[in-house]
């Protein structure tokens, strides 16, 4: 019984995964909205980047630039 109790998961850790899959789908909405602006700046030409159509639709899947920005991101907290 003791190990039953132990294991269990609470109801905020059970939705963790899902949490981080709302944010990774966020992500990639706000890079497809802003695909022209960031290309200006050259991120989304990165070697990780994908880009392919579906459907007449241009869908971008920016892996190398998701890690670039979260990299950078953790550096500015680093030095706040």
């Amino acid at each position: 019984m003791a190990l039953r109790r132990a294991t269990a998961r609470t109801g905020s850790e059970a939705r963790r995964p899902e949490r981080w899959l709302l944010v990774f789908l966020l992500v990639f909405l706000i890079f497809n909205r802003a695909g022209v602006w960031l290309q200006k700046i050259g991120l989304g030409r990165l070697p990780g980047d994908v880009r392919f159509q579906l459907f007449g639709r241009e869908i971008f899947l920016p892996f190398a630039s998701s890690v670039l920005l979260a990299l950078v991101a953790t550096g500015i907290t680093f030095l706040v």
